[in-house]
């Protein structure tokens, strides 16, 4: 392949990747047509692009960004998987797919996450943590907890009192009827 045509898939590949912080890297090598397909249709519907690069070029389209770490110790062909709402929900999804047992060739080699390179076994912990949205609910249960007690411990005794003001009243109509 001349320099010329590797600088213009570098260029489509930095284009594709503009703006992207965040992705994994798995290896799909030896996946038949069906099965690239329905790991592809899966990853779109869940909104996370997958595109299959050489190293080197990806190495070369994302030299000077925060993707270029994933590339460093790998070797060959392989697929960077980005998008989603954040990194975490990426690589749930990514690794539930490889270990659903229905792509056995889909393998995680590793990824980026702010900067910072992840071999396979890291980012097999990240799978790990509360995503986006569990964590805002985790954080919106923290907030509202110690409100919800304390109206709790506003209304028990005020709710005896009044229990116990409407029971005074019964004994009185009664006594005058």
């Amino acid at each position: 392949m001349s320099k010329f045509v590797k600088r213009l898939i570098s260029r489509d590949i930095s284009g594709r990747l503009e703006g992207v912080n965040d992705a994994m890297v798995a290896n799909v090598v030896g996946m038949t047509g069906n099965e690239n397909y329905a790991v592809r249709k899966a990853l779109r519907e869940k909104g996370l692009s997958l595109m299959v690069v050489k190293r080197t070029l990806a190495a070369m389209a994302t030299d000077g960004s925060s993707l270029r770490p994933a590339f460093d110790d790998q070797t060959g062909s392989m697929a960077v998987i980005w998008g989603g709402e954040d990194f975490v929900s990426l690589v749930k999804t990514v690794t539930k797919l490889a270990g659903s047992g229905a792509f056995p060739k889909l393998e995680i080699k590793g990824g980026v996450m702010d900067g910072e390179a992840m071999d396979a076994e890291q980012v097999k912990k990240v799978a790990k943590w509360p995503n986006r949205q569990e964590q805002i609910a985790m954080l919106l249960g923290q907030i509202l907890s110690p409100g919800s007690t304390l109206s709790g411990q506003l209304v028990g005794p005020a709710r005896k009192i009044a229990g116990q003001v409407k029971k005074m009243v019964e004994d009185r109509e009664g006594s005058e009827g």
